[in-house]
């Protein structure tokens, strides 16, 4: 019987918006607006840090991945909500549903751990910058976005499987924009305390365990700034940290709040609201406050666009 139930559900329907004939077409062209600006101002940060070889350095060869993963999980979710708004019929087949949710995570989990790595960048760069270039060299830099990569399928698989395993018998309105593992099981008909625990757990190591990396390593890095007596030097060394820290932020609370906290599911409209930023406001962002910050990428773009930067 609960096989039966299960296959009873086929298809979900993606509340979203409520539809509004008069506002709709105001929510598709802002976040339309927003989508094509991600897409404009990471492909930019890309193309800079390719073309400029004073970008070949660690920081921004991981600055770049971070930007590709930027726009691939919002990609995932953006086009989708963009029809929805206008469409009257919001349907996303089970197939679908259980494939945006695993690719969403799997490039979240990933720039989760991307962050750990960034924040270690930053260490061997301020605390030792004369072997900087031979500890981080390009083989170490891509084996460690390998090891992101792992924990991105891996963490993916695991909440992607405890979630779409139980039964969904009806009702199969999702109460979000897209298939979000704590929306999606306050549809099941089954009890979901075993998936609360899982979702702790996988929470735990692939949220909290690389921003307690984060925090450990930055913590050894304040204390060596602290150790320079010049305080132009501590100011300099400082700012090449606040752009990560600041980044880092944005993405971390939300994702403790929607993953980390039992029962999540019921967070409803603030859930949405945070989903939103952490999927679209943290993507456009990220290139943003890397870029603006950075003497660098701002040479770097005069020099694509014709005009003399700063001597090299």
């Amino acid at each position: 019987m609960q096989a039966l139930n299960q296959t009873t559900v086929t298809e979900f329907i993606l509340l979203g918006f409520a539809p509004d004939p008069r506002t709709n077409p105001l929510l598709f062209a802002f976040f339309l607006v927003f989508y094509l600006l991600i897409l404009l101002s990471n492909s930019l940060l890309l193309t800079l840090i390719h073309q400029d070889s004073r970008l070949h350095t660690p920081m921004y060869f991981f600055i770049g991945v971070l930007s590709m993963l930027d726009v691939c999980y919002t990609t995932t979710t953006v086009p989708q909500m963009l029809v929805h708004i206008l469409s009257r019929k919001r349907a996303i087949s089970f197939t679908r549903c259980v494939a945006q949710m695993y690719i969403f995570l799997l490039f979240g989990v990933t720039e989760s751990w991307l962050f750990s790595i960034m924040s270690v960048d930053r260490y061997v760069a301020i605390c030792h910058p004369l072997r900087y270039k031979v500890i981080m060299s390009r083989g170490t830099c891509l084996l460690m976005v390998g090891v992101c990569a792992t924990y991105g399928v891996v963490g993916g698989l695991c909440y992607t499987f405890f979630a779409m395993r139980l039964p969904y018998c009806g009702p199969n309105e999702i109460d979000h924009y897209f298939c979000e593992v704590p929306a999606v099981l306050k549809l099941a008909c089954a009890d979901t305390s075993l998936n609360d625990l899982v979702d702790f757990i996988t929470g735990f190591n692939v949220i909290v365990v690389p921003l307690s990396l984060v925090a450990i390593v930055y913590a050894n890095i304040f204390t060596a700034i602290m150790k320079i007596r010049s305080t132009q030097g501590r100011v300099k060394a400082f700012s090449t940290c606040t752009s990560h820290i600041t980044v880092v932020t944005m993405f971390a609370i939300p994702c403790i709040i929607m993953y980390m906290s039992p029962g999540s599911g019921s967070l409803s409209n603030s859930g949405k609201k945070m989903a939103l930023f952490y999927n679209i406001a943290t993507a456009f962002l990220n290139p943003v406050i890397y870029s603006l910050r950075n003497k660098d990428v701002k040479n770097a773009f005069l020099k694509l666009v014709g005009r003399s930067g700063a001597p090299k």
